[in-house]
Formats: structure tokens, C-alpha cells, sequence
């Protein structure tokens, strides 16, 4: 076990949205305050991924496909894979996670 503090399911979930308004944000709209809940549904499926295990490939995977079937972005994979890793490293840090 790991000096680290343990994380929350909840502060988790929380983490997640955070992450992806603040720190993923494929369509630039962190800075707007109305915004907030852009990402909201696709945050419900990170969390939901990161809940049963999946791994940070896989999570990089589903961003890639939101960012670019849901948006219609692309070129979007190295930011995505740089977001999975912060995502993971959250739930790592959540009870019950090894």
C-alpha cells in the first residue's frame, strides 16, 4: 500500500468530471462558466469504466471515440492517452483499487 491518500467512489466520480471539463475539454470550454456540465454524460462513462477495471488503454480509446464520433474531432489520441493515464492514477488512488 502506498503512502497516498485513499480516495472516495464519490470523489472519484467528481474527479472525473473535473478531469475531462478542465483538463480534457476537446471543444474549449473550460474557461465558460455555463458550460460545466458539458462533459457530463461521457464523465457517467469514464467513471463507469474506471469502476469495473478498465484499463488505461481502453479509457484512452473511449475518449479518442467520444472526442471524434461525438464531436468530430480528430488527432485527438496523444491528449487522450495523457487523460486515461490522470484518470487512472485517480482510481488507483480510490478505496478498494490496487
Amino acid at each position: 500500500m502506498s503512502g497516498r491518500p485513499r480516495r472516495s467512489q464519490a470523489e472519484l466520480r467528481r474527479a472525473v468530471g473535473e478531469v475531462l471539463h478542465y483538463l480534457w475539454d476537446p471543444i474549449g470550454v473550460a474557461d465558460v462558466p455555463d458550460a460545466r456540465s458539458e462533459y457530463d454524460a461521457y464523465a457517467d462513462r469514464i467513471f463507469a469504466m474506471l469502476v469495473h477495471g478498465s484499463s488505461e488503454r481502453d479509457i484512452a480509446t473511449a475518449l479518442q471515440d467520444i472526442a471524434q464520433q461525438q464531436m468530430g474531432l480528430h488527432g485527438t489520441e496523444p491528449h487522450a492517452d495523457r487523460i486515461a493515464r490522470t484518470l487512472t492514477a485517480w482510481r488507483e488512488a480510490a478505496p478498494g483499487q490496487e
